[in-house]
């Protein structure tokens, strides 16, 4: 087998399998490979499918000649015998049934979204191996799937993060980039990194360990811009400094200052090593939950402890039979403590 690192025409590759006389593949079509392989969840499969399908259309007649040779299923290589088998409407069809699945698993996505109104939301994005997995697992205490190896994660995982001092979130690892990853594989992902756009802040982690980290970082931010992604609020995550040396942390850190903004260095292999990433995150949600001056019945005890269970109380001062609090509420508490009669609500005055 001959691999290129560069995408083929159709014509190409025919001409290239004639001349050398054994199977030819190009960077794509290994690429949509090893998805294949890594495929576990029917969403997943549906979306690697999808790009079989379409990479293999404008491809079929030279696909053909290798029917014999070409094991079968998702998981093992290709879309299969009985697919290579079939002619270009019935694979036109069957790309058609597939989109409209994905189209329905969107639907899906974005109802789940719209559930979790009110709830911090992170998502974690980058290249392909990156340790995003090892972050959320580390971060949410949950078990998941990881392992040192290339598109180890296809499907999104959404854990809720307890960040101390009562602080929570959900946090969501999405499928990572490659450098001139397909683009039939993006636009099949879509739905799963619409996650990304949604949240409230976007968390792009990066191997700070790997020698060409500045070219890794390039190729994620890259592909969201080119996905149009805007969330809220963004944040560098340096992963993996446990393998680099405090000279080589140092330049990074001067590097990372002077031109990528908010930052932090993480480890997962580390004691409290996400410690200084859980911190920014209560300042981050802290800075996004809105300033306001409460005034509530000294005898509404419940209300009292949902204030101080739910906000961060900056100050208390009781107004005869009445308390008045300033305090950092979630947009989704503030409105249901607005919508009681007995609270009053205020913007919070400048000094606080």
């Amino acid at each position: 087998m001959v691999i290129f690192d560069e995408d083929l025409s159709p014509v190409q590759g025919q001409k290239l399998e004639q001349e050398l006389g054994v199977r030819v593949m190009d960077r794509t079509e290994l690429i949509i490979d090893i998805f294949a392989l890594r495929a576990r969840s029917a969403e997943a499969k549906a979306q690697v499918e999808l790009a079989q399908l379409q990479y293999l259309m404008p491809r079929l007649k030279r696909m053909w000649n290798h029917l014999s040779r070409i094991r079968g299923g998702i998981g093992l290589r290709g879309p299969g015998e009985t697919q290579l088998e079939t002619d270009r409407r019935t694979i036109r069809r069957k790309i058609s049934d597939l989109k409209r699945r994905l189209e329905k698993v969107a639907r899906q996505r974005d109802t789940e979204r719209k559930g979790r109104v009110g709830e911090f939301r992170v998502a974690l994005v980058g290249y392909t191996n990156a340790g995003k997995s090892s972050i959320l697992a580390g971060l949410s205490g949950s078990e998941l799937f990881v392992e040192d190896r290339l598109f180890a994660t296809l499907d999104p995982a959404t854990r809720a993060v307890d960040l101390g001092d009562g602080y929570h979130a959900l946090a969501t690892d999405t499928v990572g980039f490659i450098r001139k990853l397909p683009h039939d594989l993006v636009a099949s992902f879509r739905a799963t990194l619409e996650e990304a756009n949604e949240a409230d802040v976007l968390c792009h982690v990066v191997d700070v360990a790997h020698g060409h980290w500045e070219e890794q970082y390039e190729v994620v931010e890259s592909a969201i811009s080119d996905l149009e992604f805007n969330p809220k609020g963004r944040l560098v995550v340096f992963n993996k400094v446990d393998r680099i040396t405090h000279a080589e942390q140092s330049a990074i850190e001067d590097r990372a200052s002077a031109l990528l903004g908010s930052h932090v260095f993480t480890s997962t292999v580390e004691a409290d090593g996400l410690e200084t990433l859980r911190t920014t995150l209560r300042e981050t949600i802290r800075e996004q939950w809105p300033l306001v001056l409460l005034t509530i019945p000294a005898s509404a005890g419940g209300l009292l402890a949902e204030v101080y269970r739910e906000g961060e109380v900056v100050a208390r001062e009781e107004r005869g039979t009445r308390i008045q609090i300033t305090v950092r509420l979630p947009v989704d508490v503030l409105g249901r403590l607005t919508a009681r009669e007995e609270v009053a609500v205020f913007d919070a005055p400048p000094a606080a």
